[in-house]
Protein backbone atom coordinates (compact mmCIF):
# COMPACT_ATOMS: atom_id res chain seq x y z
CA UNK A 1 0.00 0.00 0.00
CA UNK A 2 2.83 2.41 0.80
CA UNK A 3 4.50 1.63 -2.52
CA UNK A 4 1.29 2.17 -4.50
CA UNK A 5 0.52 5.41 -2.69
CA UNK A 6 4.06 6.71 -3.15
CA UNK A 7 4.06 5.84 -6.86
CA UNK A 8 0.71 7.56 -7.40
CA UNK A 9 1.64 10.73 -5.51
CA UNK A 10 5.07 10.96 -7.13
CA UNK A 11 3.63 10.45 -10.62
CA UNK A 12 0.94 13.10 -10.15
CA UNK A 13 3.43 15.55 -8.69
CA UNK A 14 5.98 14.99 -11.44
CA UNK A 15 3.59 15.32 -14.40
CA UNK A 16 1.36 18.05 -12.91
CA UNK A 17 -1.73 15.85 -12.88
CA UNK A 18 -5.16 16.66 -11.44
CA UNK A 19 -4.12 15.46 -7.99
CA UNK A 20 -1.35 18.06 -7.94
CA UNK A 21 -3.82 20.77 -9.00
CA UNK A 22 -6.11 19.94 -6.07
CA UNK A 23 -3.10 19.71 -3.79
CA UNK A 24 -1.93 23.21 -4.68
CA UNK A 25 -5.38 24.71 -4.15
CA UNK A 26 -5.59 23.16 -0.69
CA UNK A 27 -2.01 24.09 0.13
CA UNK A 28 -2.44 27.74 -0.80
CA UNK A 29 -5.66 27.93 1.21
CA UNK A 30 -3.95 26.51 4.30
CA UNK A 31 -0.58 28.28 4.04
CA UNK A 32 -0.17 30.95 6.69
CA UNK A 33 -3.17 29.85 8.77
CA UNK A 34 -3.06 29.01 12.44
CA UNK A 35 -1.02 30.56 15.26
CA UNK A 36 2.45 31.17 13.87
CA UNK A 37 4.38 30.20 17.05
CA UNK A 38 2.50 26.90 17.26
CA UNK A 39 2.80 25.97 13.59
CA UNK A 40 6.48 26.88 13.61
CA UNK A 41 7.03 24.71 16.68
CA UNK A 42 5.27 21.79 15.00
CA UNK A 43 7.27 22.12 11.80
CA UNK A 44 10.51 22.26 13.81
CA UNK A 45 9.76 18.79 15.22
CA UNK A 46 11.07 17.43 11.93
CA UNK A 47 14.35 19.31 12.07
CA UNK A 48 17.62 17.48 12.64
CA UNK A 49 18.39 19.36 15.90
CA UNK A 50 15.14 18.05 17.43
CA UNK A 51 14.50 14.65 15.89
CA UNK A 52 18.01 13.22 15.82
CA UNK A 53 18.72 13.64 19.56
CA UNK A 54 15.49 11.76 20.31
CA UNK A 55 16.60 8.86 18.14
CA UNK A 56 20.13 9.02 19.58
CA UNK A 57 18.82 8.71 23.14
CA UNK A 58 16.69 5.72 22.16
CA UNK A 59 19.66 4.13 20.41
CA UNK A 60 21.81 4.57 23.50
CA UNK A 61 19.17 3.04 25.77
CA UNK A 62 18.64 0.09 23.44
CA UNK A 63 22.38 -0.59 23.21
CA UNK A 64 22.71 -0.33 26.98
CA UNK A 65 20.04 -3.00 27.36
CA UNK A 66 21.78 -5.35 24.98
CA UNK A 67 19.98 -4.78 21.69
CA UNK A 68 22.13 -4.96 18.57
CA UNK A 69 20.14 -5.63 15.41
CA UNK A 70 17.39 -3.06 15.92
CA UNK A 71 19.71 -0.11 16.77
CA UNK A 72 21.74 -0.91 13.67
CA UNK A 73 18.56 -1.02 11.60
CA UNK A 74 17.34 2.31 12.98
CA UNK A 75 20.68 3.97 12.24
CA UNK A 76 20.73 2.59 8.68
CA UNK A 77 17.14 3.74 8.11
CA UNK A 78 17.98 7.27 9.24
CA UNK A 79 21.06 7.31 7.00
CA UNK A 80 18.80 6.25 4.14
CA UNK A 81 16.57 9.32 4.49
CA UNK A 82 18.84 11.81 2.70
CA UNK A 83 19.96 9.11 0.26
CA UNK A 84 16.35 8.69 -0.87
CA UNK A 85 14.92 12.18 -0.40
CA UNK A 86 17.64 14.33 -1.97
CA UNK A 87 17.65 12.64 -5.41
CA UNK A 88 13.84 12.82 -5.51
CA UNK A 89 13.92 16.53 -4.68
CA UNK A 90 16.34 17.13 -7.54
CA UNK A 91 14.35 14.99 -9.97
CA UNK A 92 10.85 16.34 -9.23
CA UNK A 93 12.14 19.92 -8.83
CA UNK A 94 8.86 21.15 -7.35
CA UNK A 95 8.55 24.78 -6.21
CA UNK A 96 7.29 25.55 -2.70
CA UNK A 97 3.93 27.11 -1.83
CA UNK A 98 5.26 30.59 -1.00
CA UNK A 99 8.55 30.69 -2.91
CA UNK A 100 9.99 30.22 -6.37
CA UNK A 101 12.73 27.96 -5.01
CA UNK A 102 12.45 24.31 -6.01
CA UNK A 103 13.18 20.92 -4.49
CA UNK A 104 10.21 20.60 -2.15
CA UNK A 105 8.99 17.08 -2.98
CA UNK A 106 9.19 14.98 -0.88
CA UNK A 107 9.37 16.71 2.50
CA UNK A 108 12.70 16.08 4.21
CA UNK A 109 11.40 17.28 7.59
CA UNK A 110 8.51 14.81 7.46
CA UNK A 111 10.85 11.98 6.50
CA UNK A 112 13.27 12.84 9.31
CA UNK A 113 10.45 13.02 11.85
CA UNK A 114 8.90 9.71 10.82
CA UNK A 115 12.10 7.67 10.80
CA UNK A 116 13.45 9.25 13.99
CA UNK A 117 10.29 9.06 16.09
CA UNK A 118 9.01 5.71 14.84
CA UNK A 119 12.51 4.29 15.06
CA UNK A 120 12.81 5.49 18.67
CA UNK A 121 9.37 4.05 19.44
CA UNK A 122 10.35 0.62 18.13
CA UNK A 123 13.61 0.68 20.08
CA UNK A 124 11.85 1.49 23.35
CA UNK A 125 8.78 -0.70 22.72
CA UNK A 126 10.21 -3.82 24.47
CA UNK A 127 10.44 -1.87 27.73
CA UNK A 128 7.47 0.50 27.50
CA UNK A 129 5.11 -1.25 25.09
CA UNK A 130 4.24 -0.48 21.48
CA UNK A 131 0.75 0.66 22.45
CA UNK A 132 2.43 3.56 24.27
CA UNK A 133 5.39 4.43 22.07
CA UNK A 134 3.96 4.08 18.55
CA UNK A 135 0.94 6.40 19.07
CA UNK A 136 3.29 9.10 20.38
CA UNK A 137 5.58 8.64 17.37
CA UNK A 138 2.64 8.81 14.96
CA UNK A 139 1.33 11.96 16.66
CA UNK A 140 4.71 13.71 16.47
CA UNK A 141 5.11 12.78 12.81
CA UNK A 142 1.64 13.96 11.82
CA UNK A 143 2.08 17.15 13.86
CA UNK A 144 5.25 17.86 11.90
CA UNK A 145 3.42 17.47 8.60
CA UNK A 146 0.54 19.69 9.71
CA UNK A 147 2.95 22.39 10.86
CA UNK A 148 4.83 22.31 7.56
CA UNK A 149 1.63 22.73 5.54
CA UNK A 150 0.16 25.46 7.76
CA UNK A 151 3.42 27.43 7.74
CA UNK A 152 3.51 27.22 3.95
CA UNK A 153 6.80 25.31 3.92
CA UNK A 154 5.38 22.33 2.00
CA UNK A 155 2.41 21.21 -0.05
CA UNK A 156 0.21 18.46 1.43
CA UNK A 157 1.42 15.97 -1.22
CA UNK A 158 5.02 16.67 -0.18
CA UNK A 159 4.12 15.41 3.28
CA UNK A 160 2.02 12.49 2.05
CA UNK A 161 4.76 11.33 -0.32
CA UNK A 162 7.30 11.34 2.51
CA UNK A 163 5.00 9.33 4.76
CA UNK A 164 4.55 6.67 2.08
CA UNK A 165 8.26 6.59 1.25
CA UNK A 166 9.36 6.26 4.87
CA UNK A 167 6.64 3.72 5.53
CA UNK A 168 8.31 1.50 2.93
CA UNK A 169 11.74 2.20 4.40
CA UNK A 170 10.69 1.30 7.95
CA UNK A 171 8.81 -1.84 6.88
CA UNK A 172 11.80 -3.08 4.88
CA UNK A 173 14.07 -2.36 7.83
CA UNK A 174 11.82 -4.34 10.18
CA UNK A 175 11.72 -7.26 7.74
CA UNK A 176 15.52 -7.27 7.48
CA UNK A 177 15.88 -7.22 11.28
CA UNK A 178 13.53 -10.20 11.72
CA UNK A 179 15.35 -12.15 9.02
CA UNK A 180 18.72 -11.39 10.62
CA UNK A 181 17.48 -12.59 14.00
CA UNK A 182 16.02 -15.80 12.57
CA UNK A 183 19.05 -16.93 10.57
CA UNK A 184 21.39 -17.82 13.51
CA UNK A 185 18.75 -20.05 15.11
CA UNK A 186 18.11 -21.74 11.76
CA UNK A 187 21.83 -22.43 11.33
CA UNK A 188 22.21 -23.98 14.78
CA UNK A 189 18.97 -25.94 14.79
CA UNK A 190 19.92 -28.29 11.96
CA UNK A 191 17.61 -30.83 10.31
CA UNK A 192 15.41 -32.88 12.58
CA UNK A 193 16.20 -30.78 15.66
CA UNK A 194 14.09 -28.38 17.60
CA UNK A 195 11.08 -28.60 19.74
CA UNK A 196 8.91 -30.44 17.29
CA UNK A 197 11.42 -33.27 16.89
CA UNK A 198 11.76 -33.66 20.65
CA UNK A 199 8.02 -33.80 21.04
CA UNK A 200 7.73 -36.62 18.51
CA UNK A 201 10.44 -38.66 20.25
CA UNK A 202 8.97 -38.45 23.71
CA UNK A 203 5.30 -38.22 22.86
CA UNK A 204 4.92 -35.15 25.05
CA UNK A 205 4.20 -31.64 23.75
CA UNK A 206 6.92 -29.99 25.81
CA UNK A 207 9.67 -32.47 24.92
CA UNK A 208 10.13 -33.63 28.55
CA UNK A 209 10.67 -37.28 29.43
CA UNK A 210 7.66 -39.06 30.99
CA UNK A 211 7.81 -39.36 34.77
CA UNK A 212 9.13 -42.64 36.15
CA UNK A 213 6.76 -44.22 38.65
CA UNK A 214 7.25 -47.07 41.13
CA UNK A 215 7.45 -50.59 39.70
CA UNK A 216 4.13 -52.36 39.50
CA UNK A 217 4.13 -55.71 41.26
CA UNK A 218 2.88 -58.74 39.33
Amino acid sequence: MCAVLFALVTWQTAVGGPLRTVDERIGLALAGTGPKPLTQFLSDLGGMPVALPVLALALGEALRRGQRARPLGAAVAMAGVPALVVPLKVWIDRPGPLTDATGYYPSGHTATAMVAYVGAALLLAPYVGRYRTLPVAALLTLATGVGLVLRGYHWPLDVLGSLALCGMLLLLTEAAIHRFRRRPSERHAGPGRGRGAGSRRTGHSDGAAPPVGPPVSG
